[in-house]
């Protein structure tokens, strides 16, 4: 199910990268985020992730000169430790809900965030949430209507 996901996200990821000349958060963000549509809770604790990645890296740039890869593996390296932390510090258990606002992986958050820089948040976020509800449809249309895609 991760490879279909996946492997739908990165063609998604490249229409949308020719047509509308946005980025979906890096190529293969809208095929996780696809995954995780049913968990809002992790979605909306990678986009913090990412935004505070973003913020870290505004506040760095303004004493080094950030570009290309420099900028890619620092966004990366942030968004790894902050995903990190909120994997291993932010959760709260709510009677039978489990309410974790952690992120989606570790490389994720920092993707988002290097694309936010680049293009802008709402245009990052727009974009991505539409390729990742895209390759969920078709996900759902390939697999025969079946919706719990446990990860």
């Amino acid at each position: 199910m991760v490879e279909a996901a996946v492997g739908l996200g990165v063609i998604i990821s490249l229409i949308f990268s020719e047509i509308l000349g946005a980025s979906s958060g890096g190529i293969v963000v809208p095929g996780y985020i696809a995954l995780y549509l049913d968990r809002p809770y992790q979605i909306i604790g990678t986009l913090l992730v990412s935004f505070f990645t973003l913020i870290a890296i505004k506040i760095v740039s303004r004493f080094t000169l950030l570009y290309g890869k420099r900028r890619m593996v620092l966004c990366i390296l942030i968004g790894f430790i902050f995903g990190w932390l909120s994997r291993n510090l932010l959760f709260a258990n709510i009677s039978v809900y489990d309410l974790r606002m952690q992120s989606i992986g570790y490389i994720i958050p920092g993707l988002i965030a290097n694309w936010m820089e680049r293009q802008g948040v709402i245009r990052t976020i727009s974009t991505m949430m539409l390729a990742a509800v895209i390759v969920r449809l078709f996900l759902i249309v390939i697999f025969g209507g079946e919706v719990n895609f446990n990860v």
